[in-house]
């Protein structure tokens, strides 16, 4: 296995001195260790993504190092912590036809990857496989040796990923249809994300090929036949094709969530040759447009590649939704829509990505920030309330809190207005009002009664992490109370302001800790803040009181009020001491979205800021790296590697909702971000340091276009005003 450098580009690109950041990224990264990337053919938020499976319970379908290749599919999630899409599965083999993934499998090597095309070696058939994308298509070319009849391409519609328990589960029915020698057409149904669902999402899809086949049949559970159409569990088509040797046969597939015909549309709109070198020029082009938004100068090369990996990572997901046509499946089944005036994003991950990806979003990439704030208010009006992680047009229901109203409020009040306000606000107000839906949003009314979301809810079904969802809920309030301060409505600001003292409910004056509390009150038995399980059944799903974390890592979680929080752990002193052991003895895990704020929160502590700078530094350098195992964690959809862009340009927002930014230490000489003046009235931003190096990670001084600053923290207006914030470094502390 290798990672492809330009130098694999030169026989059918330009030069690579025309390309730039593009260059640097390695789409490996995040394939081992957990991270849950996937390594294959997309372009920037696109709705297809080309991409090998070597494990078919993988949350991408891929882990570095798995010995067997199964297929390639079309549909994936980037660092989801469960296994979903995978739909559309191609698979090229010689010799006898073998439906079953197990039966087909093949070993591999050579394997290859830049941002838009991917590469791989199948040794058990002797071909080459590779593949790059459009938006809502990809295209793949397999490069068969001489074959006489048994060249064959399966087309597998019903692999999807998932677990084996999930496997058992199913009963929904995909569909396959062989409409001439050159197309086959068909849907892939996932299944249910919820208990309410008989069904998850739909992916339909057409799929042409560059030759006629001289045999096509089809299979259901695994059976071959001569008919031309099949329904069920386990059902797909294939083809047959003699070739010379060295001739390629290139297939080319559009998908869609609405229809049959839109997913022939966007084929046609996107696809409509058989150029493979110019469709992969076009991705790639794409990439290095979007990646050069942020261009750097100085700096090790090694965190060079780190930094635009990151930021490759953090343009996948939320990917598009909508079709060529503007049509899209609208949420909570509510029929078939259409986006008139922005392009419609599904798959969103908003716990963890609305902390950091989002506020990335908003500052870099403001245009698609607008869509997907349109979006989720679009999802709230179809759905009846706001999402937490909408996929494919419905909610799965993972996370906590109402992070979609963070998201919201923290677009608005950094210039992000033209969605429609109105219908934002209102359905905001119905998701945050004690009747909201207790399913979803679990132990809401507890929390407007009580201050806290109690461990035992009395009526309701337990929720997972009640104490979690306390202290997120209360964020979301906070940022509710800030917005609502800017649409000068005060009642509804004051009101909700009085929502964000959560921490305070639950903090345990014996324990130290934010400890879970029940109805009457009292603290709960046996509490143990280094517990991880297990407030769900399994291991690593939360100690009690708790989702996914323990209480140490939750106990720094009140952004919204550090000065309050400051006060309950002994003023700065205390504070600052319980931070430092958190992040050096107690379990600080900087692949958890709760853990993602510590390192800088030493920036409330006045004359510790210096700790926050030498924790990001140390801790980018130690979590992150250029290669497949160099994510800490599953990368939440962008959200680790969001962290990881703001950290090394050197400021971290760790409020949404607040348009504060934390100072930190940054990693190269400069840092230029492009500041999109539709948006922002200012020149583009630099960050720019003198005497940077990994042996001085200190900040001595800070100007603002020439003024020295007073304070570590920056406003949101000070960075789209644009200009130069200078930064002079040091190996020590500044006195």
């Amino acid at each position: 296995m290798f990672f492809v450098t330009m130098a694999f580009l030169a026989p059918r690109l330009e030069a690579a001195a025309a390309y730039g950041p593009v260059t640097l990224v390695n789409p490996m990264v995040g394939t081992a260790n957990g991270g849950n990337t996937f390594p294959g053919a997309v372009v920037p938020w696109g709705m297809v993504s080309v991409s090998p499976h070597n494990d078919l319970q993988s949350p991408s379908g891929y882990v570095s190092g798995r010995p067997f290749l199964y297929g390639f599919g079309h549909t994936h999630l980037s660092g989801a912590e469960n296994p979903a899409l995978g739909n559309v599965t191609l698979m090229p083999t010689t010799g006898p036809v073998k439906p079953e993934a197990q039966d087909r499998k093949s070993a591999y090597d050579s394997e290859a990857a830049f941002p838009g095309y991917y590469k791989i070696h199948l040794k058990t058939y002797g071909l080459l496989a590779e593949m790059t994308a459009a938006c809502h298509a990809g295209l793949s070319r397999y490069t068969f040796g001489a074959r006489n009849g048994d060249a064959n391409i399966l087309v597998d519609a019903g692999q999807y990923l998932a677990t084996d328990s999930q496997r058992q589960r199913d009963r929904v029915e995909s569909s396959v249809k062989i409409v001439s020698p050159q197309e086959v057409e068909g849907t892939c149904v996932n299944p249910p994300l919820n208990k309410d669902s008989d069904e998850g999402p739909k992916v339909y899809f057409v799929a042409q090929f560059s030759k006629s086949a001289e045999k096509a049949g089809t299979w259901k559970d695994g059976r071959l036949s001569g008919d031309l159409e099949q329904k069920g569990k386990d059902v797909g088509a294939f083809l047959r094709f003699s070739t010379a040797e060295g001739e390629p046969i290139e297939v080319k597939v559009g998908i869609s969530y609405v229809s049959l015909s839109n997913a022939r549309l966007n084929l046609q709109t996107e696809i409509p040759d058989w150029d493979f070198e110019g469709l992969m020029r076009q991705a790639l082009s794409l990439w290095d447009d979007q990646l050069s938004k942020i261009r750097l100068t100085g700096g090790e090369l090694e965190a060079k590649k780190i930094f635009y990996t990151a930021l490759y990572h953090c343009l996948l997901q939320p990917c598009v939704f909508s079709d060529v046509n503007g049509q899209y499946q609208g949420f909570g089944r509510s029929g078939v829509k259409e986006a008139k005036d922005y392009t419609r994003y599904s798959f969103f991950s908003l716990t963890a990505a609305s902390r950091v990806l989002h506020p990335l979003l908003a500052l870099v990439y403001p245009r698609v920030e607008l869509d997907m704030a349109k979006s989720l208010v679009e999802m709230g009006r179809e759905g009846g309330l706001l999402p937490r992680s909408a996929w494919a047009g419905e909610e799965s229901g993972q996370g906590v809190g109402i992070p979609a109203v963070v998201v919201l409020a923290d677009d608005y009040l950094k210039g992000l207005t033209t969605f429609d306000v109105p219908s934002a606000l209102a359905e905001t107000q119905k998701t945050m009002a004690p009747d909201s839906g207790p399913d979803l949003y679990g132990g809401l009314r507890y929390f407007l009664k009580l201050g806290y979301v109690p461990q035992d809810p009395g009526g309701e079904k337990p929720v997972w992490g009640a104490a979690s969802a306390g202290l997120e809920y209360s964020q979301s309030f906070y940022a509710l109370s800030q917005w609502a301060k800017a649409l000068g409505q005060d009642d509804l600001s004051k009101a909700a302001l009085s929502r964000i003292g959560a921490y305070q409910k639950l903090y345990d004056p014996q324990t130290h800790f934010l400890t879970p509390r029940n109805q009457d009150g009292s603290f709960i038995q046996n509490f143990d803040p280094k517990a991880a399980c297990c407030d769900q059944p399994w291991p690593g799903s939360g100690g009690p009181g708790f989702y996914e974390g323990t209480a140490w890592q939750y106990l720094f979680d009140a952004p919204q009020d550090l000065e309050g929080l400051k006060l309950l752990l002994g003023g700065p002193a205390g504070f600052s001491k319980k931070l430092e052991d958190f992040l050096t003895q107690e379990g600080y895990d900087p692949g958890n979205f709760a853990d993602l704020n510590a390192p800088y929160l030493f920036d409330a502590v006045p004359g510790q800021e210096w700790k926050t700078q030498k924790y990001a530094r140390q801790f980018m350098a130690q979590n992150y790296g250029p290669n497949a195992d160099g994510l800490p964690g599953h990368d939440q959809g962008g959200a680790l590697s969001a962290w990881y862009v703001f950290s090394a340009m050197g400021f971290y927002p760790v409020c949404p909702g607040s348009l504060l930014y934390q100072l930190g230490s940054p990693l190269f000489q400069k840092a230029e971000v492009e500041i999109d003046k539709s948006f922002y009235p200012g020149d583009n931003l630099v960050v720019k340091t003198l005497n940077n190096s990994p042996q001085n990670p200190y900040v001595q001084s800070m100007d603002i276009n020439g003024i020295p600053a007073k304070s570590f923290l920056l406003t949101h207006d000070q960075l789209t005003r644009g200009g130069v914030l200078a930064l002079k470094m040091g190996p020590s502390a500044a006195p």
